[in-house]
């Protein structure tokens, strides 16, 4: 088996608009636990990233989107053992109410206003709020 550690794994993730408000869950598997994350995930060999992020938001929360824009993409290496492109995005919610499901890596879902954001937060969740707020559309650490 090969170590995918060693390797740039692509991923995306979604900011979920809802009345205003954005879908936050707490992460609870063995990458980032306690820290707090959008939907997202990475991407199937051969997958769209509109199939990827509608895929992984209706797995780790039980809700259909809609909408889907490009946002940014960034360079994620602040895990040491991991090392991530992210395209993030953003879409609105279409239907459904959000689940916790014991077999996904983030749950107790809940809808944050912008201005009032849970802690600590995942550093990919933490690009996406950036750049929607600010415009940037581009991050890359070296």
């Amino acid at each position: 088996m090969t170590d995918l550690s060693k390797y740039t794994q692509s991923c995306v993730g979604v900011l979920v608009f809802k009345e205003g408000k954005i879908l936050i869950g707490k992460r609870c598997g063995k990458h980032a636990p306690g820290e707090y994350s959008v939907p997202g995930g990475r991407i199937d060999y051969m997958e769209s990233f509109k199939n990827a992020i509608s895929r992984e938001t209706k797995e780790e929360s039980g809700i259909n989107i809609k909408n889907i824009k490009f946002m940014c993409l960034a360079n994620v290496n602040r895990y040491s053992y991991r090392h991530d492109i992210l395209a993030g995005f953003t879409a609105e919610w279409d239907e459904g109410e959000t689940k916790t499901d014991p077999e996904e890596r983030i749950g107790e879902w809940n809808w944050y206003d912008m201005d009032n954001l849970p802690s600590p937060m995942f550093l990919p969740t933490e690009i996406l709020i950036n750049s929607y707020k600010t415009g940037n559309n581009f991050y890359d650490q070296e």
